[in-house]
């Protein structure tokens, strides 16, 4: 299991995040409790050489300014978590991940029709686009048919539900920030069991 953790804001944390196998880190440049400037995203970028991948989170930003970004922090991914149009997505040059807020009601047909190399399906929006540490019914995509290889399942994951969302829904990748934090920051043992659960390696 591929598993991201979002909200990095620091060269330790990343380094640490490397060292126990985390396939993809975070940068959220958007409004939010995590946000980086770029200068902070670059510097973490020049310690994180030979992976994970870094993925930078923006919300209803200028293509212009994301490739800009994108390419000053090294980044390999681009996740947009506002009101993107499609358009844009195909516009850029680097992968793609839509999140999407997912609640009862949605149209889950509507979200996988979006042009992105994976969509990433979030609890309730909160006070910000994402990061709020809220679920959403994981049954509702249960009994769902459809392609989950370019699935990212977000939204209230902790090291002790993981296993059973992953079991449940199947996707291709599962991603974590407030469930790997105490009192707003990482949190390294939070991190570890996270990682541990996803991966099956308890």
């Amino acid at each position: 299991m591929k598993v991201k953790i979002c909200g990095i804001r620091d060269i330790d944390t990343a380094l640490y995040a490397k060292e126990i196998n985390t396939d993809a880190v975070g940068f959220v440049f958007a409004k939010s409790k995590r946000q980086v400037t770029v200068d902070q995203a670059v510097e973490i970028a020049d310690e994180l050489k030979g992976g994970p991948l870094k993925v930078g989170v923006f919300v209803n930003e200028t293509q212009e300014n994301i490739e800009r970004i994108a390419e000053q922090a090294s980044l390999d991914i681009i996740q947009l978590h506002g009101d993107e149009p499609p358009e844009l997505a195909e516009a850029l040059r680097l992968p793609v991940v839509k999140a999407f807020s997912f609640q009862k009601g949605a149209q889950l047909s509507d979200m996988l029709s979006y042009p992105a190399d994976y969509i990433l399906l979030d609890g309730p929006i909160g006070p910000y686009r994402g990061g709020n540490g809220t679920s959403f019914d994981w049954s509702l995509l249960e009994k769902e048919t459809f392609d989950r290889s370019r699935l990212i399942l977000a939204g209230g994951l902790h090291a002790g539900n993981v296993q059973e969302a992953i079991q449940m829904i199947k996707p291709y990748a599962v991603d974590v920030s407030s469930g790997v934090e105490t009192d707003g920051s990482k949190d390294r043992q939070k991190m570890k069991q996270f990682i541990q659960a996803a991966k099956g390696e308890r």
